[in-house]
């Protein structure tokens, strides 16, 4: 595939090739990686704002039960089966950045009708069909990226999927902050319709940017024309997916009930208690440059390994140590984690379904829906169960599964799929 000269990436200030350029310099010459890493940013700065708020909307704002606002969350058991069937629509013909803006004011459309909901079922409704669509934007950006990282091979192509990925994670970092802040100032709706607008501007930082039509490569990696995978292609796609939404589902376990635990439980101060929750993502974009590095010598799939690993140990943290230093060493373990699977996974993803990297993408990404729904319920099953800290224990048992599986799939994966190409 060979891109417009306009999307060529190019630095006259580097006196190197841009090929062998470093990854930040690579994301700021090319419009596309450069527009790609802003529009992330914008997504998840939206979504991220309004995922703590939308409980309180549907019982403030529309008198919802605890109950029907809890089951909200279900309805993005959708989004798999709406990113399934653009990512399908983007490999059949190749045209990334126009589904990307039709999924982009999908989204804007989506949240605009929740912030102006007069009825308790419309939320609902709106998230799982339009909502559905707007979240399988992202992806097709990560697809777009890939097809010119594919046309333009270099040393540091991984890094640049890094870059890109560090300001999704960026986005998460600051966007509960802004939308507690917002929400207070005005209020529950102002930072719903804040959500949408946030989720329309990411199409501004590409602008009218087009790419060439990407032509979907065969099994041999030569074009073959429009290829949509059979199911057998795409098994080892699902099971790296299935596994990652084991080590995920630990995610909605500890948000929902760690900072019950440390309330109740511990009654450990107000700040004392946001460092604990804080710390883990600014070790996590910490270590995401340095998880690219780590897995050129060790294998993508190798440190994935270790990474649920750590999810284990730090939910066993959770569970046993009933002090402050404890959870502070689970969260940073809970760093180390995402630092790994957040830079590494959608690129192991794409290289498990090297014909279909949209569809790859958007079965990849939209897992953390089905990793919420599934934690959400397995702790709320767990909590009644056994109680709290010991409900800890079901996400590190997940994890652990994951562990063994992950560690099966290191052992028979073909060597590209081991480590990053340089």
């Amino acid at each position: 595939m060979t891109l417009p000269e306009q999307l060529q990436p190019t630095d006259p200030a580097l006196d190197e090739p841009v090929a062998h350029a470093s990854a930040l310099r690579l994301t700021l010459a090319s419009p596309l990686y450069r527009g790609a890493t802003l529009a992330v940013f914008l997504s998840a700065l939206g979504f991220s704002a309004a995922a703590p708020q939308i409980a309180s909307f549907l019982v403030n704002e529309l008198h919802a039960s605890l109950t029907a606002a809890g089951l909200f969350y279900l309805t993005s058991l959708t989004a798999p089966v709406a990113g399934f069937l653009v990512g399908r629509r983007s490999d059949r013909t190749g045209r990334r950045l126009g589904l990307f803006r039709v999924c982009a004011i999908a989204g804007f459309l989506g949240w605009a009708g929740i912030a102006y909901s007069t009825e308790l079922w419309m939320p609902y409704v709106i998230s799982a069909v339009v909502g559905a669509f707007g979240g399988a934007a992202t992806s097709q950006l990560f697809a777009a990226v890939h097809d010119e990282l594919k046309a333009h091979p270099g040393p540091n192509n991984d890094g640049v999927v890094a870059v890109v990925r560090m300001a999704l994670t960026g986005g998460w970092v600051v966007g509960p902050v802004a939308g507690s802040f917002l929400a207070a100032q005005t209020s529950l709706r102002t930072m719903l319709f804040a959500t949408a607008v946030c989720t329309l501007a990411q199409i501004v930082p590409l602008g009218v940017l087009r790419t060439a039509p990407a032509v979907p490569a065969g099994p041999d990696g030569s074009a073959s024309g429009n290829h949509s995978p059979g199911l057998r292609a795409m098994l080892p796609l699902l099971a790296f997916t299935g596994l990652y939404v084991l080590v995920y589902a630990g995610e909605p376990i500890k948000y929902a009930y760690l900072p019950i635990y440390m309330n109740t439980q511990l009654h450990l101060p107000a700040g004392l208690s946001g460092a604990i929750i804080g710390i883990q993502p600014l070790v996590e974009i910490v270590l995401m440059p340095v998880a690219v590095i780590v897995a050129r010598r060790t294998g993508m799939m190798q440190l994935m390994v270790l990474g649920a690993g750590f999810g284990v140990a730090a939910n066993v943290c959770f569970a046993v140590t009933g002090n402050p230093v404890g959870l502070f060493a689970g969260q940073i373990l809970m760093g180390g984690v995402w630092g790994v699977f957040a830079t590494l996974g959608i690129i192991v993803a794409q290289r498990l379904l090297p014909t279909s990297v949209a569809t790859a993408s958007a079965i990849f990404m939209s897992s953390t829906a089905l990793a919420s729904a599934l934690g959400g319920a397995a702790g709320g099953v767990g909590a009644a169960a056994v109680g709290l800290p010991q409900v800890f224990h079901m996400p590190a048992a997940l994890a652990l599964a994951a562990v063994v599986g992950l560690a099966v799939m290191a052992r028979s994966a073909p060597r590209e799929h081991r480590a990053p190409s340089t």
